[in-house]
């Protein structure tokens, strides 16, 4: 929601100022920390060097550098001024590691050494210096001149010149096109000209609007920096870097080492793996500003008698009893929404298999039961005066969540008022508006940490800023009150690349567009948009209806064609979230990830990886004819048409501009893609069978297929289900594996339909029956196999026992088994 009160977006003319020169937009500047500077020492003597299991202690006078391996692939350097520490901001989770296994360290003359399989880091005792090489410990890839320099409180690093960094920040929604927001838009449009690349003076903040932050910078070039601080200025140049303004006296930083799956790998131990959504949430969100219980009911029955996939409804303010005493910021409307209160609304959606989210803000009103209660227990942001809601009309305050008493108070009525009424996830909104990086991500603390207590039912957010550490409660990012039109949803791709580049994998906007109305062109462009990103989400400005149906018979067809698909590669798509909570490293990821060494993907937005074997580029300009699309090195194949293209080349990609429904979408040499037939919501039907489609290649990939029940955190006992897929072509022939299942759950999938693409097998070693053709396969009760023909060219079709270990021989039909 677009609040009045915008004044903190630009507290002077030096934030305008960073805006343009290359700053995270959002934080006022005063709030950045000022720490008294301590000229750096030289040296009067050598330190004494302090030779330790995983690690080396230098001690200069009162003042201490600590190096350790916490990881195979991080050296975290501490120091500690006059030996002393100050506890660490919400940047490390708890549970960080602190020690790696297998790590050597060594004395040699000037010279310790400490040493893993992934890293080798070298410390010069007699100048100070500390270089740090990869995991061949023979490239060089960061170096410290002076560890005792950081007594004036900076950090400086050198590297390769020219090596690419990304990180820091990402961008925020532009305001509204008027007269007062020119010189802010201005501003904020030449910032995300820089992309994805950052170069110069950067703040890293969580901002507000759909920023992301985090005291975070990586490069392609295998390295990457963590700094433990509640916000840092960043000074980027072509061969160093300087890290200033940390919130802490004693700096503590980890250097990271690696590709950039190893380095995400990383940064999520370090900073805390996110849970898993509810399976429901990789499914379609309708978000809307003006409705009561008629309307919504209305539209749910025609989303399920158009078959039109949903699973959630989020209501804005319509669904509070915004300004009313008695806790009206927590509980239903009972005048819009007469049987919200009771809980009946909520069963009768649960019927129609929609769930119910709701809109939360971090204000108070001053003068009521809650608000008294605030004012007698000091549970208010400090300084802040009571001001005009602008909804209400009536006088608010902000809630200070930094205070464990606010996170519970605040906590506990969400749950009694509305979680325990039907609205079972959190919209959390404008807490972006104090200027504190962490106010948002404690929001979210406060109903995360409620929710856990009181149910096993997973929690589901999104919020409209994000700082690295938000992950681990829950947290999606939404980017902001953002405008219609395809200049503003073409942008939104850089917003989102780059939010996930600071370590938000749940990423979401207003498709269709928060202020204005989109064309039905735009309309449709931007759900085509939407299936492809992580959080898949309607919303619009008070009064606006996102409902496919809403812009005509066209838009609707390719809204609804995205809609289903995203549905029926649910199973995929579920896969990369566990993928994230493990690993770190969701299900959208920009092409740098996969191809690092490619200069012509350094800065690309127009098209990312939807997991690990889909690319996708979406249409995001008015009337196109046809499109131009940078495929990276491997070979491609078009998913709708079945065309091959040959990697490391612009391919031009006709566009239909009277139906609106093609999807710039390719699969990569490799593949392996599960998906399930269309439902009207997950888990509408048991997937007793689940197609696999497969193109083979000459190295051996392979995917993990997930499940376990959807709903609650019973994954973290053990109660999942986990399965190995494996392929390669070896010759003429193909081989196919599936490995033991790990975990304690058991699904409803009996069978894999598994698509062998690129092979008519004359005989399938491990399944003897063969039948007439794939629609035979897929009716027999068994197990069996056919060849035929699709769009893809020649595929042997296999019904596939689930949850055995296997392994399948296809061979051609020119050659034996």
């Amino acid at each position: 929601m677009r609040s009045c009160r915008v004044a903190h977006e630009f507290r002077a003319g030096a934030a305008l100022v960073a805006a343009i020169v290359g700053f995270g937009i959002g934080p006022r500047l005063c709030a950045m920390p000022t720490l008294p500077v301590r000229a750096s020492p030289a040296p009067a003597s050598a330190p004494r060097v302090q030779i330790l299991g995983d690690g080396v202690d230098l001690h200069l006078g009162q003042d201490l550098v600590t190096l350790r391996l916490v990881r195979d692939n991080v050296l975290r350097v501490h120091f500690e001024p006059g030996g002393r520490t100050t506890p660490g901001p919400l940047v490390t989770a708890p549970d960080a590691p602190h020690d790696a296994a297998g790590v050597t360290v060594n004395r040699h003359g000037g010279f310790v050494t400490l040493a893993s399989r992934a890293v080798l880091a070298r410390i010069n005792t007699r100048t100070l210096t500390l270089s740090v090489f990869d995991a061949d410990h023979n490239r060089l890839l960061l170096r410290q001149p002076d560890l005792f320099a950081l007594a004036s409180r900076r950090l400086k690093l050198r590297f390769a010149e020219g090596a690419p960094l990304y990180g820091i920040h990402g961008f925020r929604a532009l305001p509204p096109p008027d007269d007062k927001n020119r010189a802010q838009r201005t501003a904020l449009t030449a910032l995300e000209a820089a992309g994805l690349l950052r170069r110069g003076w950067q703040i890293a903040a969580a901002g507000s609007q759909g920023n992301a932050g985090a005291p975070f910078v990586w490069s392609t070039d295998g390295f990457g920096l963590l700094v433990d601080s509640k916000g840092a200025v960043f000074d980027l140049e072509q061969d160093h870097l300087t890290v200033s303004r940390s919130s802490r006296p004693d700096l503590d930083y980890d250097l990271i080492t690696g590709t950039p799956t190893q380095i995400f790998a990383a940064l999520a131990d370090l900073s805390g793996h996110p849970p898993l959504f509810p399976k429901w949430a990789m499914g379609f969100t309708n978000s809307q500003w003006g409705i009561d219980q008629q309307e919504l009911l209305d539209i749910v029955r025609t989303y399920r008698a158009r078959h039109i996939p949903i699973d959630n409804f989020t209501l804005d303010f319509d669904w509070k009893a915004w300004g009313e005493d008695d806790y009206g910021e927590f509980r239903w409307n009972g005048k819009k929404f007469p049987d919200g209160p009771s809980g009946k609304l909520a069963k009768m959606l649960a019927a129609e298999g929609i769930h119910l989210t709701g809109i939360m803000k971090p204000r108070i009103h001053v003068d009521t039961v809650e608000g008294r209660y605030a004012s007698a227990h000091h549970l208010w942001v400090a300084g802040e005066k009571a001001h005009q809601d602008y909804f209400s009309r009536q006088l608010v305050r902000d809630i200070d969540f930094d205070k464990p008493a606010a996170r519970r108070w605040f906590g506990a009525l969400a749950i009694k008022y509305a979680f325990d009424k039907g609205i079972i996830g959190w919209w959390n909104d404008e807490a972006d508006e104090t200027g504190d990086d962490t106010q948002f991500l404690d929001m979210e603390r406060a109903l995360y940490g409620a929710q856990r207590a009181h149910t096993d039912v997973r929690v589901w957010s999104i919020n409209r800023n994000f700082w690295l550490g938000a992950q681990r409660y829950a947290y999606g990012l939404w980017s902001g009150d953002i405008s219609t039109g395809f200049a503003r949803m073409a942008a939104q791709r850089a917003h989102m690349l780059s939010a996930v580049d600071v370590g938000e994998m749940q990423w979401g906007m207003d498709s269709g567009g928060f202020n204005g109305h989109p064309t039905p062109e735009n309309y449709a462009r931007w759900i085509e948009f939407g299936a492809f990103t992580p959080i898949f989400r309607v919303h619009g400005n008070h009064g606006e209806k996102r409902q496919p149906w809403r812009y005509g018979a066209i838009a609707e067809t390719a809204a609804v064609h995205a809609i289903r698909l995203r549905y029926r590669l649910l199973p995929y798509i579920y896969a990369y979230a566990w993928h994230d909570h493990v690993a770190g490293i969701g299900l959208v990821r920009p092409l740098i990830f996969d191809w690092p060494r490619d200069p012509k993907v350094r800065n690309d937005t127009d098209a990312w990886m939807f997991g690990d074997w889909l690319l996708v580029s979406p249409v995001v300009k008015p009337d196109t004819k046809e499109k131009w699309i940078y495929l990276p090195a491997g070979g491609w194949t078009g998913y709708f048409t079945g065309k091959t293209y040959r990697g490391g080349q612009t391919v031009t990609v006709p566009v239909d501009r009277k139906t609106w429904l093609d999807i710039p979408l390719f699969i990569r040499a490799g593949a392996i893609i599960p998906t399930q037939p269309v439902m009207d919501y997950v888990g509408q039907n048991p997937a007793k069978t689940i197609t696999v489609d497969i193109f083979p290649t000459h190295r051996r990939t392979t995917f993990d297929y997930y499940d376990d029940d959807g709903e609650t955190y019973a994954y973290e006992h053990g109660a999942y289900f986990l399965q190995r897929l494996s392929t390669q072509r070896i010759g003429g022939s193909v081989r196919f594996d599936t490995a033991a299942p790990a975990g304690a759950y058991r699904p409803a999938l009996e069978y894999y339909l598994v698509k062998v693409h690129g092979l008519a097998a004359g005989a399938v070693r491990g399944v003897a029956l063969r039948l007439a053709d794939p629609a035979a396969v897929q009716a027999h009760a068994g197990e069996g196999w056919a060849t035929s023909l699709d769009r893809y060219g020649a595929v042997t079709c296999i019904k596939l026992v689930a949850g055995q270990q296997r392994s399948l021989r296809l061979s051609p039909a020119d050659q034996r088994p």
